[in-house]
């Protein structure tokens, strides 16, 4: 299989802000240091910016199932609560993520759903020190 590039160039504006490029789109999005380690906090740190990427993976992983099953997801929402340590260097230590699931808690496809989460790319990619815990709330949607 072959590897899928995408290339996204960064300039560091001042200030702590830097500004990426996504290649394919040219979409640009800003990020700025956080106010605890010396920034503005103006704009997603770098930091905020993983704990996006594992909502908005797993929201994206379960959509991919989901359409596959003609399961109607619109209006789930992810929320990630990210936690920073500082010992024995900054890093995230804790990512905790909880999915309201627009679905009656006995959808027939709701284990199938839960798992799914854990085979997201970018869950897969962070480090093993980094706590993921996950918690589903399922529920019918009002406007449905």
């Amino acid at each position: 299989m072959q590897a899928h590039f995408v290339q996204i160039e960064m300039t560091y504006d001042g200030q702590l802000r830097t500004t990426a490029k996504h290649g394919p789109s040219g979409n640009t999005l800003i990020t700025d240091a956080p106010v605890d380690n010396h920034g503005r906090g103006e704009s997603f740190s770098p930091t905020d910016l993983v704990a996006t990427a594992l909502g908005t993976c797993m929201a994206t992983v379960m959509g991919i199932l989901a359409e596959r099953h003609a399961i109607d997801l619109r209006g789930m929402r992810v929320t990630v609560k990210k936690e920073m340590v500082q010992t024995p260097v900054r890093r995230i230590g804790r990512l905790t993520t909880e999915i309201h699931v627009p679905l009656p808690a006995d959808h027939p496809h709701r284990e199938m759903l839960e798992r799914s989460v854990h085979s997201c790319p970018v869950h897969a990619s962070l480090h093993p020190d980094v706590a993921k815990p996950v918690t589903f709330h399922w529920q019918e949607s009002p406007s449905r």
